[in-house]
């Protein structure tokens, strides 16, 4: 049964999809079969892996929705064991639809049980908000997994995002965890960098990964092909960093399975 990882935190531009997609990428690269859930509108990690989100006639909007099987509608990428249940245009319409529907919280989690049995790890890349969508990416998920930027707004909003996730557990999914925060777009040589990193540790005292993915070029340009940071450019820092983060993840599996 897949560890369902929740990558979340409702401020923008911190490195989720960037996350979802190199950290799956890597997660594959070292053996094990991992699914990318698309749950964001803009279909950034779609994209980012090389689809075209234009031409997906069925996407995650189809399988929240019970129009489609969760596995009619993921596709293969050009890392072997990695797949992706895409995003298009019309998941954006969900937040409208969603609080209309019985169990509105839990349509995710129903979707995803069908091919929870088929991989080792899926990854939820939620969008920023704190709306229906990803409140069903959180519910559906096993752990949360939060990247935090390097800059000094990046830390506003995480007292919210914690209260969201400390709801989210007494009222809908007792059982989540948070796996833990991952500082983005780390630039060693600034005070700034090191301070929110400092600063992190006031929210997540024991959950810091030890993994820091630094700022960079390569990282950024990657999606634009089409492709991991782990197909782009293997030996660049950031694959690296986030190589090292599939590793620390991965050692953290027996524990959770306990």
């Amino acid at each position: 049964m897949a560890r369902i990882i929740g990558i979340v935190n409702q401020k923008g531009g911190v490195g989720k999809t960037t996350t979802a997609v190199n950290l799956g990428a890597y997660l594959a690269d070292l053996g094990k079969f991992v699914l990318i859930v698309d749950l964001d509108p803009q279909t950034n990690a779609t994209s980012g892996i090389g689809i075209d989100h234009r031409n997906i006639e069925r996407s995650v909007y189809e399988a929240i929705l019970g129009k489609a099987l969760m596995s009619e509608i993921v596709q293969p990428t050009m890392h072997e064991t990695l797949r992706i249940a895409p995003a298009n245009s019309s998941l954006a319409g969900l937040n409208a639809e969603l609080p209309n529907m019985d169990r509105r919280e839990y349509k995710l989690h129903e979707a995803l049980r069908e091919v929870r049995n088929n991989y080792d790890y899926i990854l939820i890349d939620c969008p920023p908000t704190l709306g229906y969508i990803t409140l069903n990416g959180i519910v559906a998920s096993d752990e949360i997994l939060i990247p935090v930027q390097a800059e000094y707004f990046a830390l506003e909003g995480l007292a919210d995002l914690l209260q969201t996730l400390n709801l989210v557990k007494e009222r809908l999914r007792p059982d989540i965890q948070i796996l833990g925060a991952v500082l983005t777009m780390y630039d060693k040589r600034t005070k700034l960098s090191n301070d929110v990193l400092q600063e992190l540790y006031k929210y997540f005292p024991n959950n810091i990964f030890r993994s820091v993915i630094p700022r960079s070029v390569r990282l950024a340009e990657a999606p634009s092909f089409g492709r991991s940071i782990a197909a782009f450019d293997p030996e660049n820092m950031g694959a690296k960093a986030y190589e090292r983060l599939a590793r620390e993840i991965m050692g953290t599996e027996a524990f959770v399975r306990t």
